[in-house]
């Protein structure tokens, strides 16, 4: 398993797509929104917490449909299949190497995009604190859908139809624990949410995209 997350960090790096793109597509977000919204640094400061989570999510989506693409059409995905190691540990594997390719260089360079939307002081560590906490999930929930969708030509857009509602529980509670820590209010419950949703998700969802890969590949 170790073996296949370290593959998969290292076709990442090699093709670039994965790695680059989502942080250009966060940082694109960071910079146009001012843009459109205008110079008020206090509509600005209200709509950071939701512009930064949404960018991060939709910066998520972006490399899910290559999750399991490309190790379709090259056969490696039959050759998991019939290796010792479980289809369930395969799509943990592809979770855990989505996040630390995609979800990890985003929460690291959040708190500069948050310097550009004018993020309140008191909400940087919140942000840290909920993407660490809700991207896990983003990548849980993305290997699902990509799981159900692999082999389907032009399967990207119902992969994103599918998982976007799924995104939707992760994204408010993100959103609303930077709310309220910039705020200065309490932000135990909304942290809470965010940390059961993606130990949930950890828990069952490779099970789940394991049966999926097993019925594509029937």
């Amino acid at each position: 398993m170790i073996a296949l997350i370290l593959r998969d960090l290292r076709l990442a790096v090699r093709a670039g797509g994965g790695f680059g793109l989502g942080l250009a597509f966060y940082l694109i977000v960071a910079v146009l929104v001012p843009l459109g919204v205008g110079p008020e640094v206090q509509v600005l400061g209200l709509i950071a917490p939701g512009v930064l989570w949404v960018g991060a999510l939709l910066s998520a989506l972006l490399s899910l449909d290559r999750m399991f693409a490309l190790d379709w059409e090259d056969g490696t995905l039959d050759l998991l299949a019939t290796s010792p190691l479980p289809l369930e540990s395969v799509a943990l594997a592809k979770m855990l190497a989505h996040w630390l390719v995609t979800g990890l260089p985003l929460i690291a360079v959040a708190p500069v995009l948050g310097l550009l939307l004018n993020l309140a002081p008191e909400g940087y560590l919140w942000l840290l604190v909920s993407l660490a906490l809700g991207t896990p999930a983003l990548s849980a929930i993305g290997a699902f859908g990509a799981a159900l969708t692999v082999g389907l030509k032009r399967g990207g857009l119902l992969m994103s139809l599918l998982v976007l509602p799924m995104y939707v529980p992760t994204l408010v509670f993100g959103a609303l624990a930077v709310i309220r820590g910039a705020a200065g209010q309490a932000v135990s419950t909304p942290l809470a949410l965010l940390a059961a949703i993606s130990l949930g998700a950890l828990a069952l969802l490779p099970f789940a995209a394991g049966l999926a890969l097993r019925l594509n590949l029937r």
